[in-house]
């Protein structure tokens, strides 16, 4: 399938990029640029960064980074045909009618017939369950030891595997179904001693369904002493269990304020059986941004329920992080003195659960509550300890508004000097902000009260700063000089008219005169230079990173313009120096009229 230059370019224009984005991920201002958490990878410190006016995105991280295709392929896992479908759908713009392409119909073509074995197990189990002699063993279990109504046996199309371990394969194959679906579904696996086997045996079995009620995979929970106890299906082109939620389908749907996230299926059936149908879980792993993301989607509000033990306390951590990150609002629903609540229910039913939901405490003061319960506040040592991790846990906060209703709620519920925490409060964020950009004293204090203050500080060193990435298609780094000049002139496009006499494409070198030639040559045919549009060119996510790296150096929120002269004039002699040294160690052309060249650059100096 190939749509036309323009027609991308359209679709790309009336998408912009802090808009789509942040209908994935919380992004927050930071100067002319958003950021927050990459989605792409797991971290603590916002590094992942959006441009508005380069509608471009990058992460100083993992080095991800393109344009608003870019980051819809990396999230959704799209094609570039289905990121411009889909974006063109977003803003009602009616692509032309174009025949798909042979590679296009092979993918949907595999991907239908993923979906469609799937559906057919989930449905083979499910009869296996509710109308054999053969699923009693299962069947019980639901009934019996979980409790679940045959409508709520129904609704989730729960089933059971036969004991048989390759029962499922002889009725796939007699449906049609080839070995080679069964085994890229991860339905089924082959090896030579055993032959075809199935992955799923002498199992409970759950069906795990897509945002659109399909069914992409499943969880498995063994009867008997079999190991391991609780099994999803490998991840396949259909199922990432990064971005993919139990019950999701279903919760997207309830009437219920916000979900409730769980860490298992049970404990999820459990409560939409007992009416609280904005249940949903995670998939066997730790919470990720990807799944917060897709909750986003829908709302922003998020009720944990995880166990009660040190696993689903430090879990619950976790999470409350992601989404802290994702700026999603989190509360944690006490659940003691029972496990999970799963067992909640079954001993003090669907009332007293409401009321646990009401009752549910913010994640900040959760995490500060588990700080200071490790500590013995009758020992002097371990009391200043304490009063150091709750004041991290409160100078986390980028609200001075919450910091201090935290400071009065802490330190009245614990008994401690208000000042005093209010002190390790403000000592705590100001040697953060001096680990982020190297300040002291009292502009460290000035900068924590005062966000405006951080980013005017420090502008004209942060703009010279080394923040080059690895070319990742080449191994090797592009120029820091080239990248932060063509980062300052895209920032300033009027600086390629103003430079022409001074600057030329020609200066530059590798991959940044790559994209220099083609920025100059928009601003010669347009009089502006579009990054964004640049990239529509590079369907290879690698180069796209390239050119998003280049292109997103650390830029000053605030300079002078005779400090933005100087540090023009010096990148620009740099790079023509560097031109003239090069000839000069070649024995290119002669070697007077270089050396007078090279004394006229030494004098330059450049004024806007």
């Amino acid at each position: 399938m190939y749509y036309p230059e323009e027609v991308i370019e359209e679709v790309r224009s009336r998408n912009d990029i802090v808009d789509v984005i942040s209908s994935y991920v919380g992004l927050k201002r930071a100067g002319s640029n958003y950021t927050c958490c990459c989605p792409f990878h797991n971290e603590k410190t916002p590094s992942f960064s959006v441009s508005k006016q380069k509608q471009m995105f990058y992460c100083f991280g993992c080095h991800e980074g393109g344009n608003v295709f870019s980051f819809v392929m990396k999230y959704e896992h799209f094609t570039f045909q289905e990121a411009v479908k889909s974006l063109a759908a977003r803003v009602g713009y009616a692509l032309p009618e174009v025949e798909p392409s042979e590679d296009d119909k092979r993918r949907a073509d595999r991907r239908q017939k993923l979906r469609d074995v799937n559906t057919a197990a989930a449905a083979y189990f499910h009869y296996l369950l509710t109308k054999t002699e053969r699923g009693k063993l299962g069947y019980q279990y639901f009934r019996e030891k979980r409790g679940f109504t045959d409508e709520t046996i129904g609704r989730f199309g729960l089933g059971f595997s036969d004991i048989y371990a390759d029962d499922l394969y002889k009725y796939l194959k007699s449906k049609g179904f080839g070995d080679e679906v069964m085994r890229d579904a991860g339905l089924v696996e082959f090896d030579e001693k055993r032959g075809p086997h199935d992955k799923f045996w002498n199992r409970v079995m759950v069906p795990i369904l897509d945002q659109n009620g399909k069914c992409i995979a499943f969880g498995g929970r063994v009867l008997g002493d079999g190991k391991p106890k609780y099994m999803n299906t490998k991840e396949t082109e259909l199922f990432d269990k990064s971005r993919t939620l139990f019950a999701f389908y279903l919760a997207r749907r309830s009437r219920r304020r916000g979900v409730i996230l769980c860490e298992g299926y049970m404990d999820v059936i459990s409560q939409h059986q007992a009416g609280f149908d904005n249940a949903l879980a995670s998939l066997g792993t730790a919470f990720t941004p990807g799944q917060a993301s897709l909750i986003k989607r829908f709302t922003n509000e998020v009720y944990l329920a995880y166990d009660s033990d040190n696993a689903g306390t430090m879990a619950a951590k976790k999470a409350i992080r992601v989404l802290r990150s994702q700026g999603m609002s989190q509360r944690v629903i006490d659940l003691s003195p029972h496990k999970d609540p799963d067992e909640f229910l079954a001993a003090e039913g669907a009332e007293a659960y409401e009321e646990r939901i009401r009752d549910a405490i913010p994640g900040r003061l959760f995490l500060i509550r588990q700080a200071a319960a490790g500590y013995r506040k009758n020992d002097p040592e371990e009391k200043a300890a304490m009063i150091r991790d709750v004041a991290g846990q409160i100078a986390e906060s980028q609200d001075p508004a919450e910091r201090a209703s935290y400071i009065e709620t802490v330190a009245e519920e614990l008994m401690l000097d208000a000042g005093l925490l209010k002190q390790e409060v403000t000592r705590i964020g100001m040697m953060g902000l001096a680990e982020k950009e190297g300040m002291s004293g009292t502009e460290d204090a000035e900068a924590f009260v005062n966000p405006e203050t951080e980013r005017r500080v420090h502008a004209g060193a942060v703009y010279m700063k080394d923040t080059g990435r690895p070319d990742e298609k080449k191994g090797e780094r592009p120029d820091e000089t080239e990248a932060h000049l063509l980062t300052h002139m895209v920032n300033r496009p009027e600086l390629f008219g103003k430079l022409k006499n001074y600057i030329s494409e020609e200066d530059f070198s590798g991959k940044v005169k790559e994209v220099a030639t083609q920025l100059f040559r928009q601003y010669r045919d347009t009089g502006q230079v579009n990054p964004a549009a640049l990239l529509n060119r590079f369907e290879e996510s690698g180069e796209q990173r390239e050119i998003a790296g280049i292109l997103s150096r650390d830029e000053p929120f605030e300079i002078e313009k005779e400090a933005e002269e100087k540090a023009l004039t010096e990148m620009v002699k740099k790079l023509k120096l560097r031109e003239v040294d090069r000839k000069l160690r070649g024995g290119e052309g002669s070697a007077f009229e270089l050396a007078k060249k090279k004394k006229d650059i030494q004098k330059l100096e450049i004024h806007l």
